[in-house]
């Protein structure tokens, strides 16, 4: 009988454990974003008045956001530490060491002592302790979505590649069901109490992601890379700090890929984290009606991003990505109007559209970006790619969309015009990327783009 060695990754190993990967990433992404979704969720609700009293509401609410964008400053770092072991050493190591700090991080905020109590102190523990959460989110992705694509079958790995993807709206779906049912106590219960517990919560998920993780197999590509390594040391070995080599490489593609994400974060967090804001402290709404807007929009995101993502598998990933960003576009001005009807169903059809053009975007990402880069230095490239654009897209568009908010006199259409302006910065980018759904991924993705289509070009083999 034949043996097939490690660098041919047979079909039949790659297919056994595919559904259990998927699975894996996907409830250990949830527990991941549970947790950083929950402190937007209380940043936009409660944070001003826990940890900045001396504010007034909106000004509050500006300095809460302040240190939610901080989460997303920490999330480069991660992705390049993480992605530089995650290179190294493999993508399976890095994700329970991801969990544990998001997870412990998270745990701490919720003992943490307010503002009442601690003074200044209550804050700055409160800006340290979301650095260790975006440090942790920035390695995490990377890791997550190269099991998910590596372990696919060539013809699916839109479809799977976005299983971790649908950990973030399941992420912040417990989250914000979390947050609802808590935010119905007695207002003093509330402040009091009620907003520590879904983050003292989070050590249950915990404990629940890492079990599930450690049963998963390394990267069929890893693997088959490493054993590359073995036999052709000379030529095929890594430098020393992968970093170096995706930015030497493959610059064109990191500039793209944080391109591509400007509309899909930042619309994202206007959608479902500022809009809580603008309708509680602007339009006088109940917390509940928004919370319960955003729930009902991500069981919508849960069905439509593996939907998308198994188009991109038929269609490509540039055509459906292009959809999503334009969708966003078309929306930035509607999305208020429907809003400010303050008719419940309206808000959640606002959301839900907001959410569906996002999917478009996010089904497919985790593919098009994985197969941006060769394998020795994937999990760096798309991580860096990724988390760079996430300081200044999502990290920011809370901050910038509450400034605009303050500038208007409390009139929306400054922030549906930034919304236009990131959807373009996305447009143009995937429009000069290269389609990606028809290439190997144990090789590279080109690095001069010939006459006519950017991003490829002339092949070279890395793995």
């Amino acid at each position: 009988m034949t043996v097939p060695n490690a660098s041919q990754a047979p079909a039949q190993e790659q297919h056994s454990n595919i559904w259990k990967v998927a699975a894996a990433s996907f409830i250990g992404t949830a527990v991941e974003w549970y947790d950083f979704f929950l402190y937007g969720t209380a940043a936009a609700l409660i944070f001003n008045r826990l940890f900045f009293p001396s504010f007034d509401p909106l000004m509050g609410t500006l300095a809460a956001f302040a240190t939610f964008a901080v989460g997303f400053v920490a999330r480069p770092l991660g992705g390049i530490i993480f992605g530089h072991f995650g290179d190294k050493l493999g993508r399976k190591s890095m994700l329970s060491a991801t969990l544990m700090i998001m997870g412990l991080a998270t745990f701490a905020i919720g003992l943490l002592p307010t503002y009442e109590t601690l003074g200044v102190g209550a804050p700055i523990l409160l800006v340290l302790l979301r650095i260790l959460q975006g440090f942790g989110l920035g390695g995490e992705w990377g890791g997550a979505v190269l099991m998910a694509v590596e372990h696919a079958p060539a013809n699916r790995r839109g479809f799977y590649g976005s299983w971790p993807q649908m950990g973030a709206p399941a992420g912040l779906l417990v989250a914000n069901a979390v947050f609802s049912i808590f935010s119905r106590l007695p207002e003093e219960q509330f402040v009091s109490w009620g907003w520590r517990v879904p983050f003292l919560f989070s050590a249950v998920l915990i404990g629940i992601g890492v079990f599930i993780r450690v049963s998963v197999a390394e990267s069929p590509a890893f693997r088959a890379q490493q054993a590359a390594h073995a036999s052709s040391k000379a030529e095929s070995a890594p430098q020393k700090l992968p970093i170096l080599e995706v930015l030497r490489t493959y610059p064109r593609q990191i500039l793209l890929a944080m391109g591509a994400r400007f509309a899909e974060n930042g619309f994202f967090y206007i959608v479902t984290t500022f809009v809580l804001t603008y309708g509680t402290e602007q339009l006088k709404l109940e917390k509940a009606t928004m919370l319960n807007g955003v729930l009902a929009a991500t069981t919508v995101h849960l069905v439509a991003i593996p939907a998308f993502g198994a188009l991109s598998d038929v269609v490509g990933r540039r055509p459906v990505y292009l959809g999503g960003a334009l969708g966003c576009a078309l929306l930035a001005f509607p999305f208020f109007w429907l809003i400010e009807t303050r008719s419940t169903a309206l808000i959640v059809v606002a959301i839900s559209l907001g959410i569906i053009a996002h999917a478009a975007m996010y089904g497919p990402q985790a593919s098009f970006f994985s197969e941006l880069f060769g394998t020795r230095v994937r999990y760096s490239g798309a991580s860096l790619g990724y988390q760079l654009a996430s300081v200044f897209a999502g990290g920011l568009s809370p901050l910038v969309a509450t400034f605009l908010l303050s500038w208007s006199g409390g009139k929306a259409w400054p922030v549906s015009l930034y919304m236009v302006g990131l959807a373009l910065v996305t447009l143009v980018s995937v429009y000069l990327s290269a389609e990606t759904f028809r290439e190997h991924l144990s090789e590279p993705a080109p690095t001069a783009p010939p006459e006519g289509a950017a991003g490829s070009g002339e092949r070279r083999e890395v793995a």
